[in-house]
């Protein structure tokens, strides 16, 4: 197998450190978790809100679920752009602590992360800043910070802040569900444990999925195009694989729920250039629409497909190339790891197509260089 050898990138560099990341990160996460927020002031929450830009806003989504199966109170994904000029003013500030806003931003520059956060300070709310700087705008206009530490790594379209965005968020949620009483300190530590194992078993499998996912890479560099499909936890890993697509290789991509599908993307023409990739857990609550999805998109259309589970019954009964993660015990653990196989597969593309990321923010791209585009914008909060 010494070709592979040959094939070794940045972004594949981040996947595979992501194991050691995990465990690292649980160790420092775990502490501040505990105690970045007082029991009164979870007692006091009715209402959390997730919001961020780019994987930021992925993580949101990735765990909203977690969020409410673990608290039993309402969430919401809002757009920092929708929380900072268009979210409802009476919405904000209605209590003490409420909504908790949690926001997250690893660099913390964004302009619109931290607009959203000043507004909603601004209104009586509260703001739990998620990030690595907390001098940054999103760490100076939130209300308390978790502050990130994620070592140096070579650059490249986020991979380790991804997973330890997701991360921090899980593990609150856990946090606060087990302050609120919804299960025993036990349980709260079957959840956490249930990370440190799943860190290991990704570690396992790593190898055969990295194979695979360049193996895939050099049958599909010839796609025009991508599209990701999964729903309710799982849109975030199709979030996150459009994501990249843009980011690693500039070629044209969507992410949309399995029903949506079949209302719009199947109409698209070109099929045999089109890269989809549908995405389901163990815990998915549309299998059987997902099901109705494979049969239209592999044996009806033969588009080429990729079939991304946790499930290896799933992944026979799929009737297409099938990409298997190992299965966490819980449910809401594999935000941490159901992203990988496409990252892997857009940083070995990145690298077959000779495409710098980000387009290395030259020519067209030259605005953006540094991080402008995000961060140069004016502030506007009423």
């Amino acid at each position: 197998m010494n070709e592979y050898k040959n094939y070794k990138n940045n972004m594949v560099e981040q996947v595979k450190s992501l194991p050691s990341l995990m465990r690292q990160q649980y160790q420092d996460l775990e502490a501040k978790t505990r105690n970045v927020m007082t029991t009164p002031e979870i007692f006091s929450i009715q209402e959390i809100v997730l919001t961020g830009c780019g994987d930021s806003y992925g993580a949101a989504l990735g765990t909203k679920y977690a969020f409410e199966g673990l608290t039993g109170l309402p969430v919401r994904v809002v757009p920092a752009v929708e929380l900072s000029r268009y979210y409802p003013e009476k919405q904000i500030g209605y209590a003490p602590y409420n909504p908790l806003v949690i926001a997250v931003s690893n660099s913390g520059s964004p302009a619109r992360v931290g607009e959203a956060a000043k507004r909603v300070v601004k209104r009586g709310g509260f703001v739990l800043g998620i990030t690595g700087n907390p001098d940054s705008l999103l760490g100076s206009s939130s209300s308390r910070v978790l502050k990130l530490d994620i070592p140096a790594f070579p650059s490249s379209p986020g991979v380790r802040s991804y997973m330890v965005s997701v991360l921090a968020l899980l593990l609150l949620a856990i946090r606060f569900g087990e302050v609120r009483g919804r299960y025993t300190m036990d349980e709260a530590m079957r959840y956490r444990t249930d990370i440190c194992s799943h860190s290991h078993e990704i570690e396992g499998a790593l190898e055969g999925l990295d194979k695979q996912m360049l193996d895939l890479a050099l049958r599909w560099r010839h796609m025009e195009a991508f599209d990701f499909i999964g729903s309710g936890p799982d849109y975030a890993a199709a979030f996150y694989g459009h994501a990249k697509v843009y980011e690693a290789i500039g070629k044209y991509a969507m992410c949309v729920n399995t029903e949506e599908w079949l209302h719009l993307n199947f109409f698209m023409k070109q099929i045999d250039k089109i890269g989809t990739i549908l995405i389901s857990s163990s815990g998915d609550q549309a299998k059987s629409r997902l099901r109705e999805v494979l049969e239209c998109a592999v044996k009806k259309m033969k588009r080429p497909t990729v079939f991304i589970t946790d499930s290896e019954a799933e992944a026979e009964a799929s009737g297409t190339e099938s990409v298997v993660l190992p299965a966490p015990k819980y449910t809401y653990t594999a935000a941490l790891t159901q992203f990988i196989p496409s990252a892997l597969l857009m940083g070995y593309l990145a690298q077959i197509l000779g495409e710098e990321y980000g387009r290395g923010c030259k020519g067209s791209w030259s605005f953006a260089q540094n991080g402008n585009g995000l961060s140069q914008s004016e502030i506007i909060v009423k």
